[in-house]
């Protein structure tokens, strides 16, 4: 009978039981840990129920535990006393088959036996006060199911333990068929991935236990749960049937609003079988649903407001993949490191374990970067009205006397950074297993892979055209076009582009965007080599002033200052100049009014500015000694 004045009782034995386990040591097999974990946490619940046995040497007897008087924290005490036994009798049975302690192993193999046989005894326990308080509707249906499944999980291993198999077959049959209930009935995905988590952890102690006792199919786990469960359920657990019938008319009711909705890749499901990993998966999920109306775009937005604002949702779905991955891989390695875990015994999901769906994970977080970058670098490029890459002299006005506004010199470095994201990603998603398994998604990568080269190549080119250096750029053009032939002969490789297919597209590379980029490059191509030819002839020199002279004219400037833009003129390097009066003076003989010739002394480290001299008036030559001194002696007069 019902009694309405005492309080609903919450306990989740599977709950608890896995949030401990994974908390405190069982992730990495640290039985030790846990084992000192339990025993202080039934110090702390029995001081807070006042259930100690006194002070001094008085010893005080406890009242018999009844369902009159039980509350969440006596069930909790229960629990943690079944785990800190079994934690107990896992760590003595790995001693016993160390090396070191051969001579002992008998005797520890004893220990164990006996600390397993309290586990069980705690645990039945547990069992009969839920029971009592689910016959006074002081407990909900599932949390009896739960506390009635980990019960029997542990009496079922015990009696493997013990070499009992076919008694420890019918246990954990009967405690499989009741978690695919729980899984199926679960009015959350936390839920249902805690039931098939349990699931899939008794599954090998299962098949293992039918290929002792010689059956034919013993890799068929759910065909010998089918066989064996209907028959003992009932013995099992009293009105077993009513119960979960009870159980899914409940359940079913009270479906939760944030239940996570399945993911599929290549027609299949992903499975989620841990519910830390659900719990991310669905802020993940409420990330996607703000961002939806824009993760099927990635064309440039009307306004910077709402430019603005797709970026940040995109930054919110970003955040929410990362703890995501983060949870993933923490998963992976854990799994690595211990050896065990579900992927052993996943049945009915091809196979897939936590390595595919970290991968899996790594792929959207990718493909939803790469979209975020996109809408960034079209939200740049429509600054001026183009998203294709021009330089800037093929943006001519129609009359042909205006100059065309010029292009902020902060814009093709900073698109070149976002492409060089997007090949970084690219590259990460292309290197992932699940990539590898698709040749048709491979294709379509590496066709986004060289096309985004492209794209980087002639952008790059616009960052060298804007400071003259014109061989370089075509240089990255010719790089651009190569790029380009790669990109169709990648997308000639399928018949189909996944990418393109899928939703939501995040990278979408039609033709008509191959073909406008070519045209691009080469109208940005030619207009390069006209630039060039207009600056300097195309002379790889871009400046004629650098023009570096030889060592000869280092040396004999010392003595003789050159004149090299004559020099140039003559050599034909250079337009003729227009005559300007010269303003320095020159060395040579000036006429004077009467038309004598007026000398002057020219310094010696001087040389004429003009090459072209009047001819100096000859004198009267002379004869005998005069003739051969007489330079010395009119300078020294």
């Amino acid at each position: 009978m019902a009694d309405k004045s005492k309080p609903v009782v919450q306990f989740r034995a599977l709950q608890l039981a896995n949030e401990q386990r994974n908390a405190y040591g069982l992730r990495y097999n640290d039985f030790t840990r846990y084992r000192k974990h339990c025993a202080n946490r039934t110090h702390r619940i029995r001081s807070s129920l006042k259930m100690t046995h006194g002070k001094g040497r008085d010893f005080k007897k406890l009242p018999s535990l009844s369902a009159e008087i039980a509350k969440d924290g006596h069930l909790q005490l229960l629990l943690y006393e079944a785990e800190r036994a079994w934690a107990y009798a896992q760590e003595l049975t790995t001693s016993a088959l160390q090396p070191g302690n051969k001579d002992n192993a008998s005797a520890l193999r004893h220990s164990a036996t006996g600390r397993f046989r309290r586990a069980v005894n705690w645990s039945t326990q547990l069992l009969s006060l839920c029971q009592a308080l689910y016959n006074s509707s002081r407990l909900s249906a599932q949390n009896l199911v739960e506390a009635t499944v980990y019960t029997i999980i542990l009496n079922g291993r015990f009696l493997r333990y013990r070499d009992d198999f076919d008694d420890a077959l019918i246990q954990l049959s009967v405690a499989r068929s009741l978690l695919d209930v729980l899984a199926d009935t679960s009015s959350t995905s936390r839920d249902q991935a805690l039931a098939v988590l349990f699931a899939d952890e008794i599954g090998p102690e299962i098949r293992y236990c039918a290929h002792e006792l010689g059956r034919a199919k013993a890799y068929d786990v759910n065909g010998i749960v089918s066989e064996i469960a209907p028959k003992h359920r009932n013995d099992i657990l009293e009105n077993c049937d009513a119960l979960l019938a009870g159980l899914q008319e409940g359940e079913r009711s009270a479906k939760s609003t944030l239940d996570l909705t399945p993911r599929l890749w290549e027609g299949q499901l992903v499975p989620i079988r841990y519910p830390e990993l659900v719990d991310v998966l669905v802020k993940v999920q409420l990330a996607e649903g703000v961002d939806r109306k824009q993760q099927n775009s990635v064309h440039p937005p009307a306004s910077g407001k709402k430019s603005k604002l797709g970026v940040l949702d995109y930054d919110a779905v970003l955040s929410a993949l990362s703890d995501a991955e983060e949870v993933a891989r923490k998963l992976k390695e854990t799994q690595q490191l211990s050896g065990t875990g579900p992927s052993s015994s996943a049945t009915g999901s091809g196979g897939r374990d936590i390595h595919f769906v970290h991968a899996y994970i790594v792929y959207q977080l990718l493909s939803r970067r790469i979209q975020r970058d996109l809408l960034l670098m079209n939200t740049l490029l429509s600054s001026r009205g183009s998203d294709k890459p021009r330089s800037s002299s093929s943006k001519k006005p129609a009359s042909g006397k205006a100059k065309a506004e010029p292009v902020d010199s902060r814009l093709y470095p900073a698109v070149v950074k976002l492409l060089d994201t997007i090949l970084q990603s690219l590259t990460q998603m292309r290197t992932l297993s699940l990539v590898d398994d698709n040749p048709d998604l491979a294709s379509a990568i590496e066709a986004r892979l060289a096309f985004t080269n492209a794209r980087r190549c002639a952008y790059l080119s616009q960052c060298y055209f804007a400071v003259k250096k014109y061989a370089e750029a075509l240089a990255l053009l010719q790089h651009a076009t190569i790029h380009v032939r790669e990109t169709l002969s990648s997308r000639s490789l399928s018949e189909t582009d996944l990418i393109n297919a899928a939703s939501p597209n995040f990278f979408p590379v039609k033709e008509d965007d191959i073909k406008e980029l070519e045209s691009a490059i080469s109208s940005d191509s030619l207009h390069f080599k006209r630039d060039w030819f207009t600056h300097n002839g195309g002379s790889v020199n871009a400046d004629p002033s650098t023009y570096k002279k030889p060592l000869f004219f280092n040396i004999a400037l010392n003595y003789v200052e050159l004149d090299m833009d004559r020099l140039q003129q003559r050599a034909g390097k250079q337009p003729v100049p227009t005559p300007t009066p010269s303003t320095s003076k020159t060395a040579a003989t000036r006429i004077n009014a009467a038309g004598a010739p007026e000398k002057k002394q020219v310094p010696k480290a001087k040389a004429e500015e003009h090459i072209e001299l009047a001819p100096a008036p000859q004198q009267p030559a002379r004869g005998g000694l005069g003739s051969l001194l007489g330079g010395w002696w009119s300078k020294s007069s």
